[in-house]
């Protein structure tokens, strides 16, 4: 089963935005959408309550990727096998699961974990969801007030999209590991919604995040393609290659 990785590093914005955090190790509520891989929003009842003790630190301010870190994604890209993609034929979002799960035993599902890890200045209730933040969204550069009366301006958003994974080799895994790849953190951001609809089911071909991003947003994905054996088509292999020399 694939190890856990950290979200990815979050680079320095323009000096009116705070920075963010991530790593190199990336809801919908009313529809599913086959790109931005919904899952439904639990209801918050009650008043916020004061920060959980138990809920993950806020995010850090975080560098780029490392040099060694990105050279290691050029190795791993180098020897990426490169395909077309496959059929899509046979893909539901049920395949990856139908909700998400509680992937590392703390009682809280991967949403709301995601939520604490990515946003800052959280409020967290007591069954973990995430009642307020800040998020320094990776894929825009802005700033979002996320409140759980609005949940649908935050989504998670899943770096190599489920529908995609499916096209380029998720198709043949059986489903247990489709679950553990829709629920892997190292796999999941939090982001802007409207953007995380743009990108819908696009590979980086198609779709990338703002310039400053996008060397973390390379090094991530080529990490989750390694991590899981999917392949790459032609096309995003030299997005890849093109945003890692950006680094």
């Amino acid at each position: 089963m694939a190890r856990a990785r950290s979200r990815p590093r979050v680079p320095p914005r323009p000096a009116r935005f705070g920075p963010a955090r991530a790593a190199a190790a990336l809801v919908l509520a009313a529809a599913v959408l086959a790109g931005c891989d919904a899952l439904p929003w639990p209801e918050a009842d009650g008043p916020p309550a004061p920060p959980s003790p138990s809920a993950p630190p806020p995010a850090p301010a975080a560098d780029p990727p490392t040099g060694a870190e990105v050279e290691r994604a050029r190795a791993l890209l180098r020897a990426a096998e490169v395909a077309p993609e496959g059929s899509g034929a046979g893909y539901e979002r049920e395949e990856f699961g139908s909700s998400w799960i509680d992937a590392d035993g703390n009682g809280c599902p991967t949403r709301h974990d995601v939520l604490a890890r990515d946003l800052r200045r959280t409020r967290v209730a007591d069954d973990c969801t995430v009642l307020r933040g800040v998020l320094e969204d990776p894929y825009t550069g802005e700033r979002i007030e996320f409140t759980a009366e609005d949940p649908m301006e935050v989504q998670i958003d899943h770096v190599v999209p489920l529908a995609l994974a499916w096209r380029t080799g998720a198709r043949e895994w059986d489903g247990d590991t489709r679950v553990a790849f829709a629920n892997d953190p190292g796999n999941l951001i939090a982001a802007d919604g409207p953007a995380n609809q743009s990108k819908g089911d696009s590979g980086p071909g198609e779709w990338r995040p703002y310039p400053p991003f996008r060397c973390s947003y390379a090094v991530t994905y080529i990490g989750v393609i390694d991590e899981y054996g999917l392949w790459l088509p032609p096309d995003d292999h030299a997005a890849l290659g093109a945003m890692l020399r950006t680094c």
